[in-house]
């Protein structure tokens, strides 16, 4: 029982660790000081982490790994457009 309390606490934590960053680049509209490498590597790792939980059926971390990917992917998207209208 704890150790499932345990998982579900870090998979909300780690599911909400992008958020701020994703609020300040949309709020500013800039992207200076971030690395997308960091959020390119992020994304490959939550790839092979979900194809892990998958195959050891674990829900906390296929949802951890899901919404990683989704948030990932998003802030990639924004980052591209913002980037591509700084100069």
């Amino acid at each position: 029982m704890i150790a499932s309390l345990l998982g579900w606490i870090a998979t909300i934590l780690f599911s909400l660790m992008l958020v701020p960053q994703i609020i300040k680049t949309i709020k500013l509209k800039t992207t200076k000081g971030v690395s997308i490498e960091l959020f390119i590597v992020y994304f490959v790792a939550n790839c092979i982490a979900l194809v892990y939980a998958l195959l050891i059926e674990q829900n906390p971390l296929i949802l951890k790994y899901a919404i990683g990917l989704t948030t990932a992917i998003f802030y990639i998207c924004i980052y591209m457009k913002i980037r591509g209208n700084e100069t």
